[in-house]
């Protein structure tokens, strides 16, 4: 369950963040705010700033603008990495003018179908952004971040065209378990990327606001659950195939109904695309180590202190259930501790 922060932590961690950029040697995404976030959902406020301590060397300047966006030419500078600092102005703008919701009811269809730039780190911005939001009072450093996490998947926009549909299944689980591997496992997520061109057809007629909301939870859980299995094909990467559509899930709330079936849809390629690109082909049987309360499994990723890790967990705790937190401790055990 996430915790009202009365403590003004994140608020205060927002406000340090916001001089760096979104990203690092040119590519690499600043998951501070979204690790900030995270923690204080968890009711881990006081490790926040000494997470942020030991981050902070990481973290790059503000990027340099180029030239403004506006209501009349963004769609020129919709996927250039090197406007963000223009999208980020933009965006602060509008949400000044504008209440957040309505802003982001305006361009979540807008941005929805470019949710595969970045490594889906924008959408996941995004989503602990809303979160925030939703729990707490729409302070200016929380309207703040959705301004950058908006503004970020904005200049990483990148639609993912030319895919063949294949039948799939029913449910998620094995629906995720029929997606074709790509070939060519050489290169990063923009060149794996490119090369995936079939999924599995699911959830694809799904309309009702009700059942999408189901089938999108379905999905996060399912995703979840398979990284216990899965995640020795690449421990980072394979995160992503839950805690993308898990962004995706926790912003339904805040988005009108009508966005909610294209927003499944765009969630399902993404954990689908992800598991193309990283998913080894053999499962290998996992048995955590004993009963691990929920309440640990958030200690035991801040002590890991991998940012992944910690956003992993976290998605992990929205599941809410044993196979869930055996998945977040496997996580643990693969990824390389922080410190």
């Amino acid at each position: 369950m996430d915790i009202t922060d009365t403590s003004g932590v994140l608020d205060e961690a927002l406000q340090r963040l916001h001089a760096a950029g979104p990203e690092r040697l040119g590519r690499l995404t600043n998951h501070a705010p979204m690790v900030a976030e995270a923690l204080v959902a968890r009711g881990r406020p006081d490790a926040v700033h000494r997470w942020l301590d030991l981050y902070e060397e990481r973290l790059e300047e503000f990027p340099a603008a180029v030239a403004p966006v506006t209501d009349a030419d963004w769609a020129g500078a919709l996927g250039d990495p090197r406007r963000a600092a223009d999208w980020i102005a933009y965006f602060g703008r509008t949400l000044s003018g504008h209440g957040w919701q309505s802003v982001l009811a305006t361009w979540w269809p807008r941005l929805l179908p470019g949710m595969y730039g970045g490594s889906t780190h924008p959408v996941i911005r995004v989503g602990h952004a809303v979160r925030a939001l939703l729990r707490d009072d729409a302070s200016e450093p929380r309207l703040t971040e959705l301004a950058h996490g908006l503004g970020y998947w904005a200049a990483r926009h990148h639609p993912l065209a030319g895919i063949t549909w294949v039948p799939g299944a029913p449910h998620a689980a094995a629906s995720l378990h029929a997606v074709p591997p790509i070939r060519d496992l050489d290169g990063g997520f923009p060149a794996r990327l490119a090369r995936v061109e079939r999924l599995p057809v699911w959830a694809g007629d799904v309309t009702d606001p009700a059942t999408v909301r189901d089938r999108l939870a379905e999905l996060v859980r399912a995703a979840t659950h398979r990284y216990a299995t899965h995640g020795h094909g690449e421990a980072t990467m394979l995160v992503h195939a839950a805690t993308a559509p898990g962004a995706v899930l926790r912003t339904l709330p805040a988005l009108p109904r009508a966005l909610w079936s294209p927003s499944l849809r765009a969630a399902w390629t993404a954990s689908a695309a992800v598991t193309a690109m990283y998913a080894p082909a053999e499962a290998v049987p996992y048995v955590p180590p004993g009963r691990v309360a929920a309440g640990d499994v958030i200690e035991r990723a801040v002590a890991h202190g991998d940012e992944h890790v910690i956003k992993f967990a976290d998605t992990a705790l929205d599941v809410a259930d044993e196979q869930a937190d055996a998945a977040a401790l496997r996580a643990i055990e693969l990824g390389e501790p922080f410190d």
